[in-house]
């Protein structure tokens, strides 16, 4: 943990330097390129000393499959290649340490490594294997139309934006900052122009930057304050289980669960500053014409608290693992792609029981909660104390549920998990089930998402 922190720190300084010093107008893309890539492999080395070998050989296997591979399949063999080493790698953590988490656990990084791999990958197929027509708005503005070059690829993988704790990007946006178009491109993205600027706009990330160490800091202050105080074991404590009351084991599962996400916070928020302070993450012009610096933001806080659905709490929690999960997964899958898009994730995080739990968990509680949504709704959107009452009441829910399907991921073994379950009597699987079969929802087929898709590029392209 000192590591990856001086190393973030460190690499925030660097970050400055870089945009400062190495700018797209005071060095070329091939000595940003080799700046990036070489801090990047240092941090590794320095973080996670041998253990960052692992690092390099996924990279420079997946390299090789880019390389040699048809285009046809070269998105599934590095599919399977990587996801296929990182789950070797968390195999490893599993029956060698025992469930413990390594003081040099390159894990995280792989993980991210294996995101960029695979979304490359996809992208790289999307731009040469098929046709415009068989892609949606969104995989043709990502699709890359040529294999990078060594040091593009390695640049992509291991800068040291990145190398520690992410976040994934795709790789044209990438591309774009070290080549010094990834400001105008933007801005041309969102019409700068009617946003009331007559010239080229050059907006700074500094103040961005700022705004999110204050996060960083506050997280911090919470993660040593609160986090330890508030253990999650403790809810399947014998004595705690046999003095306290059902409500209010669920009102500390929430207190408990609080006080685990200061760590996320830190981590990812510090990791946004870092490639904001290196000018890359600018994604626009908001409504009242402010610049937006959250490309790359993994994250939305006052969505997460206040969220009234299931599906709002996801999309703004790791909210790049979402992306990606919805690009290599969800929207390329034939059939049951909630479904499918859950077990990738619990596979990506690792082979821990509890993640298991968690994400199957989170496929029956999604979709009970779409069903009570598509179905219950609109009943309540008739009048503003209707509607006001509609959202405290599924706030509170969503709160819970999230509590209660989170749980075992932070336990990961299966005996406290199942302690945990059968202490607060399985309750949220069983409602669930009850509200699938009692309001049933059809899932949605792959040829109907694409038709909505073929409707949406035709959309655009009319405009």
């Amino acid at each position: 943990q000192i590591n990856f922190v001086a190393c973030q720190l460190f690499a925030l300084l660097a970050a400055f330097w870089f945009r400062i010093y190495l700018s797209p107008s005071h060095a070329s893309s091939a000595v940003r390129h080799a700046f990036a890539t070489l801090f990047g492999i240092y941090f590794a080395v320095f973080c996670f000393g041998w253990y960052s070998i692992h690092l390099f050989v996924l990279v420079m296997m997946s390299y090789g499959i880019m390389n040699m591979a048809s285009i046809p399949n070269i998105h599934r063999y590095s599919f399977v290649v990587a996801m296929g080493y990182l789950t070797l790698c968390h195999i490893s953590r599993i029956y060698i340490f025992h469930y413990g988490i390594l003081t040099t656990d390159f894990s995280g990084p792989l993980m991210i490594i294996t995101q960029k791999i695979t979304t490359l990958a996809c992208q790289l197929h999307d731009g040469i294997g098929r046709q415009a027509e068989e892609l949606t708005a969104e995989q043709n503005r990502l699709a890359v139309k040529s294999r990078p070059s060594l040091l593009e690829y390695l640049s992509y993988l291991l800068n040291f934006m990145s190398i520690i704790a992410g976040p994934c990007s795709n790789y044209k946006d990438y591309i774009a900052f070290i080549e010094g178009r990834h400001v105008h491109m933007k801005l041309l993205e969102v019409n700068w122009k009617q946003k009331g600027y007559d010239r080229l706009p050059d907006p700074s990330p500094t103040g961005a930057v700022m705004y999110k160490l204050c996060i960083t800091l506050v997280s911090l202050i919470l993660f040593l304050t609160l986090t330890k105080n508030f253990p999650m074991a403790y809810i399947i404590d014998n004595e705690f289980l046999d003095k306290t009351p059902f409500l209010s084991r669920l009102g500390y599962l929430y207190v408990v669960t609080q006080a685990a996400k200061p760590k996320y916070y830190f981590a990812w928020t510090l990791a946004d500053a870092v490639n904001n302070a290196a000018g890359y993450g600018f994604s626009g012009v908001d409504e009242r014409g402010t610049f937006r610096w959250d490309l790359l933001s993994n994250l939305n806080i006052w969505n997460i608290e206040t969220a009234t659905s299931f599906k709002m709490y996801i999309e703004n929690w790791n909210i790049q693992t979402a992306a990606w999960l919805k690009r290599v997964c969800y929207d390329r899958a034939p059939w049951y792609p909630t479904a499918l898009t859950f077990i990738l994730s619990a596979l990506w995080h690792g082979i821990y029981p509890g993640y298991y739990f968690t994400f199957l968990t989170g496929i029956l509680i999604t979709l009970a909660a779409r069903a009570i949504r598509n179905n219950c709704r609109h009943y309540f959107l008739s009048s503003v104390p209707l509607k006001i009452a509609y959202h405290i009441v599924t706030w509170a829910v969503t709160q819970l549920a999230v509590c209660y399907t989170v749980a075992p991921f932070v336990m990961l073994a299966v005996e406290p998990t199942i302690k945990f379950y059968k202490s607060v009597y399985f309750h949220m699987h069983i409602l669930s089930i009850l509200v699938l079969l009692l309001l049933p929802i059809r899932p949605q087929t792959h040829s109907v998402r694409r038709a909505q898709n073929q409707a949406m590029l035709n959309s655009i392209k009319s405009k």
